[in-house]
């Protein structure tokens, strides 16, 4: 199937399980320019398995093509989350490589919505930051200081899913350029990302807050303390 063929067949799937009424709710939510076509998360996520998963690619590169094929040519959201469905799936884990990153740049600068660069940083940019770690560390940290807001809100969210595995010299280094932010996107950044670390060490982000409560905004503060309870062991 050519890449222009796979985005049609994405479109017109979308197009027939689509509920019109919830069509422009959604776009008013996402405060989005681009039109929805009213397809709710979970049956979207059905179309996204039944027709990705009828295709092959040779080599990396054609799975780069067609992901950034669909992504530049969706005249709906949803055909976006599909291109960000196609990035994502796990028997092409093989291809998601370091050489995949200017493909999430791309998709990160130009989306410039928390819908699409949040899932991206976290499953995206937080795997290639899982298997190939040296350049990936040095990309995140050139990324927390980028005039590029999103880019920003990507370094610091990228080991939302990474637990014990949280590399805390990296999260607090990217966190460090945004620290005194006004910038919503970026203090609710902070503040979740220290925030889904506290689950695994809550003891360790007391002291964090506690030592830069004089630097984070209110709003980082409050979201990363929100899960920790008085009665809680530290660990």
């Amino acid at each position: 199937m050519t890449e222009r063929g796979l985005l049609l067949a994405l479109r017109r799937e979308l197009h027939r399980v689509a509920q019109p009424a919830k069509a422009k709710p959604m776009q008013a939510y996402m405060k989005s320019d681009m039109p929805y076509h009213g397809v709710p998360t979970p049956i979207a996520d059905k179309v996204f398995k039944s027709v990705l998963n009828a295709v092959e690619f040779p080599d990396p590169e054609a799975w780069q093509r067609a992901i950034l094929y669909i992504w530049r040519n969706a005249r709906f959201r949803e055909e976006r989350y599909a291109a960000i469905a196609l990035a994502r799936q796990r028997r092409f884990a093989k291809y998601q490589t370091i050489e995949s990153l200017p493909m999430f740049e791309e998709m990160i600068v130009t989306g410039a919505w928390w819908d699409f660069v949040d899932t991206i940083a976290a499953h995206g940019i937080g795997g290639l930051l899982r298997t190939n770690t040296r350049p990936m560390r040095r990309a995140m940290l050139q990324w927390s200081r980028s005039t590029n807001m999103w880019k920003r809100r990507t370094s610091i969210l990228c080991q939302l899913t990474f637990k014990q595995d949280t590399d805390l010299t990296l999260l607090y280094a990217c966190i460090e350029p945004s620290i005194g932010s006004k910038e919503f996107f970026l203090r609710k950044a902070i503040g979740w990302a220290l925030r889904q670390y506290a689950w695994t060490n809550p003891g360790e982000i007391r002291r964090y807050v506690a030592e830069n409560a004089g630097r984070l905004s209110p709003l980082s503060q409050r979201e990363a303390l929100k899960n920790i309870k008085r009665s809680r062991p530290d660990r």
